[in-house]
């Protein structure tokens, strides 16, 4: 059983801050590189500003999710400071936790970007993880063995009284315990004669023939010792716990290997695995496995505190440079954007159906509302809607469409129209963890917003000429984000009712569901996105708008007849934890 020493606020706060710098040092690259885009000619400006976005967005979402996820969970932050993400089972992070927790640090940024939520639970929770890893099930490790000192030296421990009868005679006690407490001292082949002649002689009383020779006679030595002891006999029970201990015989036999594979996994974290020879990985994998057996004998035997403390560290800086880049096994994209997130879709249809009515609810109440009494949209609405409203009937006089834009600039439109919606889509996933309370308010706003404008353009005798806006991409747009509603309504149920499971073990259970969904969603918001800046702001014929409209349909129907008959990947690991989950104690096993 392997144990992890948990990173501190502090160090993770540094990691932190280390990381912050970066990202705005990208982002600034990506303004300078913006500002030299007016440059460029028109067509090519807008494309290149498009681009531009999609990078800034990529930056703000996936730096720490791709350096997780692909680097072994370490940024290069928490590879400054010697952290590392893993799953709290021990293994390498997945690609899907690392999505997960790096979604859900929406909410641990909370208020406005300060982090006092996800610091809060840091401080505060048990194994020093912020929501983002309560939800997929992850921690952050200390990972720095070039750290790890060496082992000091430790006085011999007297063994426990043992009121069991003598194995050997005063004569052989006396023998063995002379021999153990010089051989260190003795020349190699006058060792190993003696160890040999003893091995012999008490052949049918040793406790554990198949360890190391001398250690099988400090076994015998440190039992029988144990079983002289006893209160009436004190004075010779202190002069006998001189004499070395199966503890510490076994970390005096062992130490050097400890200290081999320390100064290895210091070595090879520095230059890396895959920089390793195929025969320094399997030398230093036998070592490995070699030290994960001493970490359990040391706590069989009763060593130390101090060198279990030490072994442990040791063991754990060998996991880490041998798993912290295994290759995981995944699923190829085509698979998972065709069968595995339209199978999630289907297994959280009701979900989903939930999330629709939140929005269509207040959407229809804020569409009555301005319908029934005009005068409040001046109080509710924005100054930039307002205004195009009151132009409206003078543009579709014109023949101008809704939000219509010049040819040059609709890759711009797509672009910042994707990158939008797609934070929709995550806050409403993300805001699940509030036991759904961020999720409904997310999808109850948007929803009534969406209402209150279209009957404020009814109410101008526009309505016809958003609904044509907003035909060509809405079916898309719409169902993408109630599918994101969906996977925050998934969390949401694992937070409040997590059924015959723990509520932690049920949230990573779900996660994996809700991941598959919000998956989807994103799929559909980036068509959806590009339909609507090339095609919705565009001049192109009503009659086009709404053909796309209608394909839109029917390849919802397609897609998800998709994940109707894969839907058996699902099903069954919904109910039952995966090897991903584990638990523990303050230093997580």
């Amino acid at each position: 059983m392997l144990e992890f020493e948990l990173a501190g606020i502090g160090s993770r706060a540094a990691a932190a801050a280390y990381d912050a710098l970066l990202v705005f040092a990208l982002i600034l690259l990506v303004s300078l590189a913006v500002s030299l885009v007016d440059l460029l000619p028109a067509l090519s400006g807008a494309w290149a500003m498009s681009l531009l976005v999609l990078i800034w967005f990529g930056i703000i979402w996936g730096y720490f999710l791709l350096f997780e996820a692909f680097r072994g969970g370490r940024t290069p932050g928490k590879r400054r400071v010697g952290l590392r993400v893993v799953m709290d089972s021990g293994h390498p992070i997945s690609i899907r936790a690392a999505a997960v927790r790096n979604l859900i640090r929406l909410v641990d940024i909370q208020p406005a970007g300060a982090s006092l939520v996800g610091l809060a639970f840091v401080f505060f929770q048990q194994h020093n993880r912020r929501l983002g890893d309560l939800v997929a099930g992850t921690i952050v490790v200390r990972d720095q063995p070039e750290e790890i000192t060496a082992l000091p030296p430790l006085h011999p421990q007297p063994a426990e009284p043992d009121v069991r009868p003598p194995l050997l005679t005063d004569m052989e006690f006396d023998l063995l315990g002379r021999v153990l407490g010089r051989i260190d001292t003795m020349q190699l082949e006058i060792r190993r004669r003696f160890v040999g002649q003893l091995q012999r002689q008490f052949r049918d009383r040793l406790l554990t023939g198949g360890t190391h020779p001398e250690l099988a006679l400090a076994e015998l030595y440190a039992s029988e010792l144990a079983r002289r002891q006893s209160p009436a006999a004190s004075r010779r029970a202190a002069a006998g716990a001189c004499r070395p201990s199966l503890a510490h015989r076994f970390v005096a036999l062992r130490r050097e290997k400890w200290e081999s594979l320390r100064r290895h996994a210091a070595g090879l974290q520095q230059r890396g695995l895959k920089n390793a020879s195929g025969t320094e990985v399997i030398g230093f994998a036998a070592e490995y496995r070699e030290i994960a057996a001493d970490l359990a004998r040391a706590r069989t035997y009763g060593v130390d505190t101090r060198v279990l403390d030490h072994l442990e560290r040791v063991a754990t800086a060998g996991h880490h440079v041998l798993y912290g880049v295994r290759k995981q096994h995944t699923t190829r994209w085509h698979e998972l954007v065709l069968r595995h997130f339209p199978a999630a879709v289907i297994v959280a249809r009701g979900y989903v159906l939930a999330a629709a009515l939140l929005f269509t609810i207040p959407g229809i109440v804020g569409y009555s509302l301005l319908r029934e009494r005009p005068e409040l949209a001046t109080e509710i609405m924005p100054a930039q809607m307002l205004a195009r409203a009151e132009s409206g009937q003078r543009q579709l006089a014109e023949g101008i469409g809704y939000a219509e834009t010049p040819s040059p600039y609709l890759p711009l439109v797509a672009t910042s129209i994707i990158a939008n919606n797609v934070q929709v889509a995550i806050a409403a996933f993300a805001f699940g963890i509030t036991a759904g309370v961020g999720t409904v308010l997310v999808l109850a706003f948007n929803g009534l917003f969406f209402g209150s404008v279209l009957g404020m353009f009814a109410n101008y005798g526009l309505a016809d000429w958003l609904l044509i806006f907003v035909a060509g991409h809405g079916v898309l747009e719409l169902t993408a984000i109630f599918i994101a509603g969906g996977a925050g309504l998934v969390v949401a149920r694992a937070v409040i009712a997590p059924g015959d499971m723990a509520r932690k073990d049920a949230l990573i259970v779900q996660s994996r569901l809700a991941a598959r969904l919000v998956g989807a969603a994103a799929t559909l918001l980036l068509l959806a996105g590009v339909i609507e800046g090339f095609l919705s702001a565009s001049d192109a014929p009503v009659a086009a708008k709404l053909g796309v409209s209608g394909a839109s349909v029917a390849f919802l129907a397609l897609y998800f007849e998709s994940g109707r008959r894969n839907n058996t990947l699902f099903g069954p690991g919904m109910q039952h934890p995966t090897s991903e989950q584990g638990s523990g104690s303050r230093r997580l096993v």
